[in-house]
């Protein structure tokens, strides 16, 4: 590894960055300094303001206030992409090599030949190709089709263009997240020497074991802010963990919902032994009648597939899903519809509303056959079951007949919620059902879960979100597809961030993950 001690000029330092979305500060006076040859975690919760750093860092967005410069010199103009491949890349969760091009195509893309109006010498690329993967000990055929790379393999290749434009800095962004142990020990072993070559790697992880693997020094934000930096050592888990979070360990813990499910409510919902390749393994729960369970986990958890999956948008490989002591038909959104589960998907925009409709149409959606005989959908029930909704939930519209656009993103939030609410489900699964909105939405919205809860169902909220797991009478925390520890009333937010991140200790009581 390098010595970085002795290097006075860093190879990326950032001062002062502030930058704002409308009302939304997203970073306020943050910095941050990377020697050459440094491996630097940034961490922190979301909302943090890591991925607003990572923008400005590699150009994407410009800085409202602040300076940035690499290696002493200030950073490329806006728009000069030359120029800032030769400064600084980014190894996205989600691969960007093109899988139906080849191995030696993906690394010199559009730079195939030597100029514009110059064939290109196949034989020659692939030469270029083997000579860069040698100089950097990746053994990978060049002439290999790229989606039949290993996900490992596919980070090595873009790691290699990075490192082909002349840049020595590396933003790693949640690399290890679909890794197994063995792949994430050779990744390690590959950016240790390239290290040792003056290489840095600013490494973004949830996962903050592999923050004391890896790195060397350790870069905290919150709330839009920098908190500490720090060298690794010298940072315990526990400081690290109320770093992220502002709360000591000793800190009272918050009041916690008093209603909750009587000891002897049926289950409503269970969970037996369920699979799904890729995302969790061998996963059980049981919720009550009267219960809200949170189902905490960062990203790569599995614990949002988890939910979809009960709502039919995963079939699961195998176990078994309940629900109020019926068997479920996996993998079909009917027939969890029918079998009483009502849905409140991650993104409202993309899986919760359809755009240019009013908010009676979306409102209704689960429940068209009860708006007209014979499969038809009268106009006049259609706006009296909305109004209903409208009122139960307090979603502040114009009238049943607006454009579900022009509200409000709580607003929008609640008309989801109504639509899942419409059929009177036995289970309502919420995915993060507080993303981006107000306050005050916010606390309407996790009112309405409790209410459903108080009503005698159950509700399993699906989150990260600390604020989302506050109303829940229980919590389930999740660590790459696995169930890892359960917390009752009284936990602190450094407990459940922890057991999120991978670090549940010996004092966390670990999960009765088959209990029956």
């Amino acid at each position: 590894m390098a010595d970085t001690s002795r290097l006075t000029v860093p190879l990326v330092q950032a001062r002062g960055i502030s930058k704002r979305f409308g009302a939304t500060v997203a970073l306020h006076d943050a910095h941050l300094t990377v020697a050459p040859g440094e491996s630097h975690a940034l961490v922190g919760r979301n909302g943090a303001g890591k991925s607003t750093l990572v923008s400005i860092l590699t150009g994407l967005q410009n800085p409202d206030t602040g300076t940035l410069r690499f290696n002493g010199e200030a950073a490329p103009a806006p728009g000069d992409t030359a120029a800032w491949r030769s400064k600084v890349a980014c190894v996205y969760q989600r691969s960007t090599v093109i899988g139906s091009l080849t191995v030696a195509e993906n690394l010199f893309l559009d730079r195939q030949s030597d100029g514009a109006l110059r064939p290109i010498s196949w034989r020659r690329l692939r030469t270029r190709a083997s000579d860069l993967l040698a100089e950097y000990g990746v053994d990978i055929d060049p002439a290999a089709r790229t989606e039949r790379l290993t996900v490992e393999q596919r980070q090595f290749v873009e790691i290699a263009r990075a490192l082909s434009f002349g840049a020595r800095f590396i933003i790693l962004d949640e690399p290890t997240a679909k890794l197994d142990a063995r792949g994430i020990e050779r990744l390690f072993d590959k950016l240790r020497a390239l290290q040792a070559q003056g290489v840095a790697f600013l490494f973004i992880s949830h996962h903050l074991q592999e923050v004391y693997d890896l790195c060397e020094t350790v870069t905290v934000y919150r709330d839009a802010r920098h908190i500490t930096t720090a060298p690794v050592v010298r940072l315990g888990h526990h400081a690290l963990v109320e770093a992220m979070t502002g709360e000591s360990r000793t800190a009272a813990a918050e009041a916690r919902p008093t209603s909750g499910p009587a000891p002897d409510a049926p289950y409503l919902l269970e969970l037996d032994r369920l699979t799904l390749p890729g995302a969790f393994e061998d996963l059980s729960l049981r919720a009550r009648a009267g219960e809200i369970l949170g189902l905490a986990g960062a990203a790569a958890s599995g614990n949002v597939q988890v939910g979809e999956s009960i709502a039919g948008l995963h079939r699961p490989k195998a176990g078994r899903i309940t629900v109020a002591g019926r068997p479920v038909r996996t993998g079909k959104v009917p027939a969890a519809l029918s079998a009483g589960i009502g849905f409140v998907p991650e993104d409202r925009h993309i899986q919760g509303l359809v755009p240019h409709r009013s908010v009676a149409e979306n409102a209704t959606l689960t429940v068209t056959d009860q708006l007209g005989p014979f499969g038809t959908v009268l106009p006049s029930r259609t706006r009296e079951f909305a109004e209903r909704m409208i009122a139960d939930l307090d979603i502040k519209t114009p009238g049943p007949g607006a454009p579900v656009d022009g509200l409000s993103g709580g607003n929008q939030q609640k008309v989801v919620i109504a639509r899942a609410l419409a059929t009177r489900p036995h289970v309502l699964v919420a995915i993060r059902p507080t993303n981006g909105v107000d306050i005050k939405s916010k606390e309407s919205l996790l009112g309405t879960v409790r209410q459903v809860a108080d009503d005698g169902r159950t509700a399993l909220i699906v989150s990260d979100e600390l604020d989302d797991l506050r109303v829940c009478d229980r919590v389930v925390a999740m660590f790459h597809g696995r169930v890892v520890a359960e917390f009752e009333h009284g936990w602190s937010d450094e407990e459940l961030v922890a057991a999120m991140e991978g670090m549940a200790g010996t004092e966390t009581k670990e999960s009765h993950v088959h209990q029956h």
